[in-house]
């Protein structure tokens, strides 16, 4: 805990880069703002079942599954002799003009809401990439990859606070437009703050800069430990999931109201901020062979805890109990992931990785509506579960243990030279 304590306390950049990386994470949780209305909107106007619901969303959520495409692009072409700073601009005035315009024109197209949803979606995705790239090149730096990702998480834990109450509000009492134009202020807010936090070096357009980015790609797409790991990251995240299935079940079922589901979303987002908190702290302490494998372990005892569902109270104490749980063990695969990144190359293939993350969790949402509608919820947990279970037999596959000594001494090498 204090080790970590330590280098923020010491590392004026780190603080500061901190605070937009809070910030840009807690724009995208209010991404979310919409989604509730969005999925009675399909439910009831469209009549769409959970298995069609979960894959509107999946659509809308292309622009995360080719992530990789904009962290090459910010690696090997600086835009005005910047990487990170330029694009960043961009990208979250893209988001804002696409949310303005969902306020404006969505009220009730499906085609129209779709394809404006998904714009919105690529704005978020590529400055989501930006402020992973310099999270993975300032927390290689300083062995703190784990507590800059908390930081991050805690912050999108936070925002699904607010969007689980505002949300379940926006989609009992108000019109779907008025939630797109909230949600538009966000990223407006991202593209003031980047004039300031980001303090990066010129490159120009170094040839030899070039060759080193080049190298490093080389190196990552020959690297078998690294799709080991990016293996092990879609196997963990495709065990089928609840995703859309279980507000099909919450309201047809146990006839819970919109409003209360929402604020179901924001219990378990508060016990996440609980998780990231801990794993800011002591994400240091332990090594992360053994966080993954209690991750793993915690996972399953949570997703059976939902065969115990039956109520108000029992929802209330399964999403304040294990919140945090899975908060952590997401931190923990994403700390996997960025301590696997190869240096020059950070952009590229830490959004290679969360793409084959975000995937595995799409992919696992439609089957798991798949699984609701064919074979019920109570199977639906045992398989789930057991899915989950099995990840630990990967555990000894990735060699995890390989990645512990990349991260160096507190201090040896500063933020702001990490990020030129």
């Amino acid at each position: 805990m204090y080790a970590t304590l330590k280098v923020f306390r010491e590392n004026p950049e780190t603080r500061r880069l901190a605070l937009l990386f809070a910030w840009v994470y807690f724009a995208q949780g209010m991404w979310a703002l919409p989604d509730l209305s969005l999925t009675f909107l399909l439910k009831e106007k469209f009549r769409f079942s959970p298995a069609d619901v979960a894959t509107f969303f999946t659509i809308a959520t292309i622009p995360w599954y080719i992530k990789p495409l904009y962290g090459l692009i910010s690696d090997f072409l600086p835009l005005w002799g910047y990487r990170r700073k330029s694009y960043f601009i961009l990208a979250t005035l893209f988001a804002v003009l696409a949310g303005l315009s969902l306020g404006n024109w969505a009220t009730g197209s499906y085609q129209l809401t779709l394809a404006l949803f998904t714009l919105m979606a690529l704005g978020f995705a590529f400055a989501d990439v930006l402020a992973d790239a310099l999270m993975v090149e300032n927390g290689q730096a300083l062995g703190i990859t784990g507590s800059l990702q908390a930081v991050q998480w805690g912050s999108i834990m936070l925002a699904l606070v607010v969007v689980g109450v505002a949300g379940g509000y926006l989609a009992q009492h108000t019109p779907l437009n008025i939630a797109f134009r909230l949600t538009a202020i966000f990223p407006a807010v991202t593209f003031l703050m980047v004039f300031w936090a980001v303090r990066e070096t010129p490159r120009g357009s170094d040839p030899e800069v070039f060759r080193r980015t080049w190298r490093s790609v080389r190196s990552g797409i020959a690297s078998k430990r690294l799709w080991g790991i990016a293996g092990f990251i879609f196997f963990y995240n495709f065990s089928p999931s609840f995703g859309p299935s279980i507000v099909y079940y919450m309201t047809d079922h146990l006839k819970f109201s919109k409003v209360f589901i929402g604020t179901l979303d924001s219990i378990s987002a508060a016990s996440g901020i609980a998780g990231a908190a801990l794993y800011f702290l002591y994400s240091k302490s332990f090594p992360l062979r053994t966080i993954i494998n209690w991750s793993i372990g915690f996972g399953v005892i949570g997703t059976l805890a939902y065969f115990g569902l039956a109520g108000h109270a029992s929802a209330v104490l399964i999403y304040l109990a294990f919140g945090s749980v899975s908060l952590i063990a997401q931190l923990a695969f994403l700390d996997l992931a960025a301590r696997a990144c190869p240096k020059e190359a950070e952009g590229t293939f830490f959004a290679l990785l969360m793409s084959i993350f975000n995937l595995g969790m799409k992919g696992s949402a439609i089957v798991g509506g798949w699984l609701y509608t064919t074979v019920g919820y109570q199977w639906l947990v045992v398989i789930s579960a057991a899915f989950t279970a099995a990840a630990w037999l990967l555990v000894p596959l990735v060699k995890i243990d390989e990645l512990e000594p990349r991260a160096e001494p507190a201090g040896a090498v500063s933020p702001a030279s990490a990020a030129s």
